[in-house]
């Protein structure tokens, strides 16, 4: 943790909607004129897309089927911790990027699933922001978790998850049901182990908890929807929450436990602009003093 250089993560596992999440900090970020490093945790993945499916299919022969990008033999954890303690000491620090699609690839000269060389933030930044499977973790070795000034995870209850996974990677990775199917129990013992565990160390959490029948997700239709959908929102310290202004704000919602705020699923992103655009004001309050009232 930083006064001078703070760190946002959020954490959450594959389909689990942090992409939303950061457009709506992004949002936050432009109306407050805050200048925010962005990280993407797939940029520390320690393959490549074709190196990982090399590796993959080694391990496969080998007989050992839980190899995934939830793990700490995918990923480069130290890596990521050096960037989050560089970064609070000097507001810079290595980084990279991952080519996702073809788009992406094109202005780099490069195929989509590679890597952009590592490099240094361009100009000086107020905070930095990720969004990933990891921005929580926590080995033997790492603990990733202690370096965010505010720890965010975003994950819906698990069957709406691996709808959504499976949805999403059938229309644009063109894979079968069966083939993502794989993929998830492939996963599992690494989800367990290093994803589900993070969200105990969240400052808040964000899980999505659908109101239809999701009871077997391989077989679902549709996605539900947010409107379909209740907002779980849980705050690890409710010490300085303005609950009765987030209640009053956030229409037909209700407190089920006393750090606990239930609200209608499509409230998500008005709910994390009221809730963390005081965070932030508080962040580059601090950030400010810290520097000498610049």
């Amino acid at each position: 943790m930083s006064e001078k250089h703070p760190i946002i993560a959020v954490t959450g596992s594959s389909g689990a909607g942090t992409t939303s999440v950061t457009r709506t900090f992004e949002k936050i970020f432009r109306r407050e004129g805050v200048r925010a490093a962005v990280v993407e945790g797939d940029s520390f993945h320690r393959f490549d897309r074709k190196e990982m499916r090399r590796v993959m299919e080694e391990k496969e022969k080998s007989g050992i089927g839980h190899f995934s990008h939830f793990g700490p033999e995918s990923n480069l954890f130290p890596e990521l911790e050096t960037l989050f303690r560089t970064y609070s000491e000097t507001g810079n620090g290595r980084h990279r990027k991952y080519l996702h699609s073809p788009e992406e690839a094109a202005p780099y000269g490069q195929e989509p699933g590679a890597f952009t060389a590592w490099e240094s933030f361009e100009s000086e930044t107020d905070l930095l922001f990720y969004e990933g499977l990891h921005g929580g973790v926590v080995t033997e070795s790492v603990n990733v978790a202690r370096h965010p000034d505010l720890l965010i995870g975003v994950v819906p209850v698990i069957n709406l998850e691996w709808i959504q996974k499976i949805h999403r990677d059938k229309a644009t990775r063109g894979y079968s049901t069966e083939a993502v199917t794989d993929v998830i129990l492939r996963r599992m013992p690494d989800y367990v182990h290093y994803i589900c565990p993070q969200f105990t160390r969240t400052h808040v959490n964000f899980q999505r908890v659908p109101t239809v029948d999701t009871s077997d997700p391989f077989i679902a239709r549709d996605i539900p929807t947010a409107d379909e959908s209740f907002l779980v929102i849980r705050f690890a310290n409710p010490k300085g929450i303005d609950f009765q202004y987030l209640l009053a704000m956030l229409h037909d919602s209700f407190m089920s436990r006393p750090n606990t705020i239930v609200a209608p699923g499509g409230k998500m992103e008005l709910a994390m602009q009221l809730i963390f655009t005081p965070f932030i004001w508080r962040l580059m309050d601090r950030r400010r003093k810290a520097v000498g009232g610049r």
